[in-house]
């Protein structure tokens, strides 16, 4: 798995393994009021058989020039506001890269990919 390192002129490097991006960002998402849960809807059957179950619905690219780019896969549950939810999401991930990793997110998209009903319990 590749590091993420940052140069500090005269500082030294800070190393910062791709795993904590995902856990960070995967904890910022779930912080939202609204987001059910992050989902790896997306993908085929064969894909979630191979892939590892702790990051379901964060994806991270980072070009050659050091941009971050995040997908979050995300189910929300009826009645909230979808823009709202998916703005809230975008700002939380990119404040919680920033403050945590010292990172800058170039792009955070959001996918809303399902919506969830919370089930009735009949008496």
């Amino acid at each position: 798995m590749a590091d993420l390192k940052k140069d500090y002129t005269n500082k030294g490097k800070i190393t910062c393994n791709k795993n904590i991006l995902l856990s960070i960002i995967n904890l910022a998402t779930k912080e939202i009021s609204g987001v059910a849960s992050l989902t790896n809807k997306f993908k085929c059957p064969l894909a979630k058989l191979f892939s590892k179950k702790d990051f379901d619905g964060v994806k991270i690219n980072i070009d050659i020039n050091g941009n971050l780019f995040v997908d979050v896969y995300i189910k929300v549950y009826n009645g909230f506001s979808i823009p709202d939810i998916a703005y809230r999401v975008q700002e939380n991930v990119k404040n919680n890269i920033a403050s945590m990793v010292d990172m800058r997110a170039s792009k955070v998209n959001v996918h809303v990919v399902d919506v969830e009903f919370k089930e009735e319990v009949a008496i």
